[in-house]
């Protein structure tokens, strides 16, 4: 049991460093959060998380390895990521400004995302990340071992995924406080145009990403 509980502290003391780091899960919650406010930033937190699970599962089950060393598969998840994260970038950049609390709730049933679609964007965002693909199957390869049962290898899963559903529910409570989302209110459509471009660049970034 103490070389399981080892394996999974190494896991997770890479994973937080990870997922601290600003990138496209992350501008996407701070986004749903200014934009549609804490309810759809934390469920979109959950869509993220499961994504998560999602990438876990595979390599354990050695499909990661599969994608991996296939350049065509590879290619094909990357552009849908890119392409993916070029439509968030558009979209932001055509939308209105966000808009002050009292004018968000006395317009929020027309403003409101539904659950489904705040935990598909969470989940997609992620999803459509091959860099994931290479990150999670170097990571088990590195700190787990090949003995280690699959059950307990899921373990691991669930306890990283709720790690990072935690952050950024913690991220989503910060950024829909009052005094953080009217700094960010201010900006008017300034705000969308720098998220636009966030997402636009991540997508270029990931577009000319290559397989290592």
């Amino acid at each position: 049991m103490s070389h399981y509980l080892y394996e999974l502290l190494g896991l997770m003391a890479v994973f937080s460093i990870t997922i601290v780091s600003p990138g496209a899960d992350f501008a996407l919650v701070v986004r749903q959060s200014i934009v549609h406010g804490r309810r759809s930033a934390i469920i979109t937190s959950f869509g993220i998380g499961a994504s998560l699970l999602f990438h876990i599962s595979y390599t354990v089950l050695g499909l990661g390895l599969i994608v991996s060393k296939s350049l065509y598969l590879f290619g094909m998840l990357k552009w849908a990521g890119a392409a993916y994260l070029f439509y968030l970038g558009i979209k932001a950049l055509l939308s209105s400004a966000p808009e002050a609390p009292s004018e968000m709730a006395e317009s929020e049933p027309a403003r409101q995302l539904s659950a489904l679609r705040c935990f598909l964007m969470g989940f997609v965002t992620n999803a459509l990340n091959p860099k994931a693909v290479l990150f999670f199957l170097s990571l088990f390869s590195a700190l787990v071992s090949h003995e280690t049962p699959v059950l307990i290898q899921a373990g691991y899963g669930v306890v990283m995924s709720t790690a990072l559903i935690s952050w950024f529910i913690a991220v989503s409570i910060f950024f829909t406080m009052q005094s953080v989302r009217d700094r960010f209110v201010a900006w008017g459509r300034w705000f969308n145009r720098v998220t636009g471009l966030v997402f636009i660049g991540l997508g270029v970034k990931l577009a000319s990403s290559q397989a290592s």
